[in-house]
């Protein structure tokens, strides 16, 4: 199997993760990220009335418990929601002790929610600034109490790593992962002026496909399931087009 070079637009700390399963997975890994994480000045975080915390991302997991100080004997009670494995395990490494773990969006871990024998109230959404209101929208609409923490926020980069753009001219065909819609947006802009023909891109879900396919890359491959470990089979994918 032809293993290309591989270029990580996930925000750190997450693409030092990345970087390192895909060395363990003999690729040679190019870091250049989209998108780069800044705490928000937010205000103390108040857990009254919450009994359950969601997250959809691991990001979130660490801006919180950078925010609470670290993890507490009763924080680390609270029913804590993760969108997908990477986030319950980021929750469970965290300390947090009721983990229920979903495999999908957001969308889909407010309907597990919703169908769950969870018998007591007050959510607390903790996410970026980006993401406020859809989960709680729904969550609110089934009449559940249910609030919305932005801790931190995403900005976009100026500009791809010289690295990065110096394989994806190179003409030998390179794979490009995306974790995320809004790192597909930046990663399309920036990459506008650059051939694709040769280089594959490889999305972590449909939705952070369909910015990409502007770019008509050689193909866009889209994982079955939004994680990592769909992601990766679909890199495996992508080998076999080259």
């Amino acid at each position: 199997m032809v293993k290309p070079p591989v270029i990580v637009t996930r925000a750190e700390p997450g693409a030092s993760e990345t970087v390192t399963r895909l060395m363990d997975m003999d690729f040679h890994a190019i870091r250049s990220p989209m998108l780069e994480l800044k705490a928000l000045e937010a205000p103390l975080v108040d857990l009254s009335g919450i009994y359950n915390l969601v997250f959809t991302s691991a990001n979130g997991v660490r801006f919180f418990v950078e925010a609470v100080g670290g993890i507490t004997e009763h924080v680390a009670d609270l029913t804590t929601w993760c969108v997908g494995p990477a986030t319950a395990d980021a929750a469970e490494t965290a300390g947090f002790q009721r983990i229920v773990r979903g495999d999908g969006n957001s969308d889909e871990l407010a309907r597990l929610i919703l169908s769950s024998e969870c018998t007591e109230d007050g959510f607390l959404h903790i996410a970026n600034s980006a993401a406020a209101g859809n989960l709680v929208a729904q969550l609110s609409a089934a009449k559940c109490d249910a609030r919305f923490l932005a801790l931190y926020e995403t900005v976009p980069a100026s500009a791809l790593q010289a690295d990065a753009v110096q394989t994806l001219r190179s003409g030998s065909g390179a794979v490009v992962l995306v974790h995320s819609a809004k790192a597909a947006h930046v990663f399309a802009a920036l990459s506008e002026s650059i051939p694709m023909v040769t280089n594959i891109c490889v999305a972590i879900s449909e939705a952070a496909a369909a910015p990409l396919k502007s770019l008509q890359a050689r193909a866009l491959i889209s994982a079955v399931r939004p994680n990592e470990d769909a992601l990766m089979e679909a890199l495996l994918m992508a080998c076999k087009e080259l």
